[in-house]
């Protein structure tokens, strides 16, 4: 009878699952057919860092195979039905999730997912407005009389996807310290004394992720992510797992968790 019920259960929550994949299938599909009516619009503003940089004359990128348009296009309506979906998305995994978490899980999963959307859009719009701008006009300060850029639709697109979305995961930083801290993995005291490690971390992260190798662009991206590693520390003071409470001779335990270490 036991194996019976949980078969059933287990039945009921692939239907609700199968529901709600379903939901968010036709949300993407509708964001999809909104979003391809304008790709051509959306990809003129993908673009809008990188025209100030090119030459003098040259306002416009080509393509280098019959269908590259058709489906550079494509990925547009999708990448943007899919953003503009995400609300229906989020929805629907909040109404698969909410039933089995206590009261207290659901504020945190609500506060987690509503931070990481926030994050990962100002770092992706912070690569947008200001590392591809300086980082375009370094790259192609190469060009010269005898040596023009000729950029193709897909080439671009893959690299301006692929920064955005590595900007907009690197600014996830505060957030993934917080979960940490809340699992007792990190302390803010650790995190504290840890600050040379992380700052040769950093630096290292952002030479392998701004498009240009010059050192200014590559500070460009470090500093934010200092910044975030402060904000860090910060959230998993305030927030992260408290220590136990004072023992019974007396001894007063610290009533954040992980004070110790902040002195190296």
């Amino acid at each position: 009878m036991a194996e019976d019920t949980k078969g059933m259960v287990l039945t009921a929550h692939l239907r609700e699952l199968r529901k709600r994949l379903i939901v968010s299938v036709i949300a993407t599909a509708i964001g999809f057919a909104i979003c391809y009516n304008f790709s051509v619009e959306l990809y003129d503003i993908l673009t809008q860092p990188l025209r100030p940089s090119l030459p003098a004359g040259q306002d416009f990128l080509v393509f280098t195979g019959v269908t590259e348009p058709f489906f550079i296009y494509m990925k547009i309506g999708f990448v943007g039905g899919v953003i503009l979906a995400s609300p229906v998305i989020l929805f629907q995994v909040w109404g698969f999730v909410a039933p089995g978490l206590y009261k207290e899980e659901k504020l945190w999963f609500i506060a987690i997912v509503i931070s990481s959307v926030i994050l990962f859009a100002a770092g992706s719009l912070f690569a947008y407005f200001v590392v591809f701008p300086f980082g375009f006009k370094y790259l192609l300060s190469y060009a010269s009389e005898s040596l023009k850029p000729i950029l193709s639709m897909e080439l671009y697109f893959s690299f301006a996807t692929k920064f955005l979305l590595a900007f907009g995961a690197v600014f996830q930083l505060p957030l993934a310290i917080l979960v940490l801290a809340r699992m007792g993995v990190v302390t803010a005291g650790k995190l504290l004394s840890w600050w040379r490690y992380a700052l040769v971390v950093i630096l290292i992260v952002a030479a392998v992720l701004t498009p240009t190798p010059d050192v200014f662009n590559q500070f460009l991206m470090a500093g934010p992510l200092v910044v975030l590693y402060g904000l860090g520390i910060i959230v998993a003071k305030l927030f992260g797992k408290k220590k136990a409470a004072p023992s019974e001779d007396g001894d007063e335990a610290e009533e954040e968790y992980g004070d110790e270490g902040e002195e190296e």
